[in-house]
């Protein structure tokens, strides 16, 4: 078989199914995503992609000082690589609230924040956060047309980061805004429609300098906004999957030439059928939560159809069964990388063509130590 770059020269040692990273890429992902924003300070790099210490260790050394993250686990994990500043993009509730104290008091010298945006929780934070002696830090999360999260943009917004502004227990440092829902492949659309929906922000953030207030630090976007936010000199952005990328954003952002950096290595384990061969890539293996035909697209097959997927079984129609051999090794691209690296508790590391490393998978913990 020709040696193209993802082939693994001691492929017969790997087990399957199994998530390799490409150490050389993710090198390179990193510093395309500083070429871009131009200044690594400003951006706040999303680990909920890579879950892995070893990948914020590189990003820190690569001077990337802020993160963000989406659970109490990941920012843990990410105190645990070295960061000093993490935001938990997710407005706590319940036992989580006393979860993130307990994080704080684990880990006091590292700026931990998170997301409010209704007053009942900014008072049962502020209320907590009092009886445990710590100030809450705190973003207004803003609704920027999503319908996901925060708050919408109106007149009683102003008044609730006055309110959380005032409270005794509670810092307040600014916004945060994600425009997910804007992924037009077109790159122009997608710049129009994210610089349109951001004019309200501005607005917003003239309002709050009006009332007297110190202008607020914004976090703004993810990975299809990145190339449009990247271009704000006073707004930190938060891109995730670039760090590894993937087939959708691959496919969607075609400015952003990042580099597939994780793949799914599986192995042939049936030929039941002329026609039809089976694999072992299961739902287990990666992300099922889109459509059957964007899960996964092999480097080395061609001319194939992913038709059925089970727990540890995937089902491929082929025209070319006569010349696979059973035990045979692919290498896919999964559509969605995030939730797939949650799937596994390792990842074999790459170096110069090779398996040389594994890396614990930590943050897809729904708990570490608190």
């Amino acid at each position: 078989m020709e040696n193209f770059w993802y082939q693994l020269a001691n492929e017969s040692e790997i087990d399957s199914p199994t998530l390799l990273v490409y150490k050389d890429r993710v090198q390179y992902n990193i510093q395309k995503m500083i070429d871009i924003i131009g200044n690594p300070e400003h951006l706040m790099v999303h680990i909920k992609t890579n879950k892995t210490p070893e990948i914020v260790q590189m990003l820190l050394a690569a001077g990337i000082t802020r993160f963000k993250c989406a659970t109490i686990a990941e920012a843990e994990m990410a105190a645990i690589a070295g960061a000093k500043y993490i935001v938990i993009a997710h407005q706590l509730v319940g036992p989580k609230i006393e979860r993130l104290i307990q994080l704080r008091k684990l880990y006091p010298e590292v700026f931990i924040a998170s997301l409010l945006d209704n007053h009942e929780n900014v008072i049962i934070h502020n209320d907590l956060f009092k009886k445990a002696n710590l100030i809450a830090d705190v973003f207004i999360d803003i609704n920027n047309g999503m319908d996901r999260s925060g708050h919408p943009v109106n007149k009683e917004l102003i008044e609730l980061y006055q309110f959380t502004y005032n409270q005794s227990n509670i810092h307040l440092h600014g916004l945060h805004v994600y425009d997910g829902h804007l992924r037009d492949h077109n790159f122009i659309e997608r710049k129009d429609k994210i610089d349109s929906g951001f004019e309200t922000v501005n607005d917003l953030i003239e309002n709050i300098e009006k009332l007297g207030l110190p202008a607020p630090l914004v976090v703004a976007g993810g990975t299809p906004a990145f190339t449009s936010h990247a271009t704000r000199a006073e707004v930190y952005c938060s891109p995730g999957t670039c760090v590894l990328w993937d087939w959708g954003y691959g496919d969607q952002l075609s400015e952003q030439n990042f580099e597939h950096a994780a793949l799914i290595f599986t192995r042939v384990i049936s030929k039941p059928a002329p026609g039809i061969i089976t694999i072992d890539m299961g739902h287990k293996a990666v992300a099922a939560e889109n459509p059957i035909d964007k899960r996964i697209r092999f480097l080395n097959l061609h001319d194939y159809e992913l038709i059925s997927q089970s727990e540890e079984h995937g089902v491929l129609k082929v025209k070319n069964w006569e010349d696979i051999k059973i035990g045979d090794a692919f290498y896919g691209i999964p559509y969605h990388i995030c939730p797939t690296v949650n799937l596994y508790e390792e990842m074999q590391v790459i170096n110069d063509g090779k398996a040389t490393e594994t890396w614990q998978v930590v943050g897809r913990k729904r708990k570490i130590t608190v």
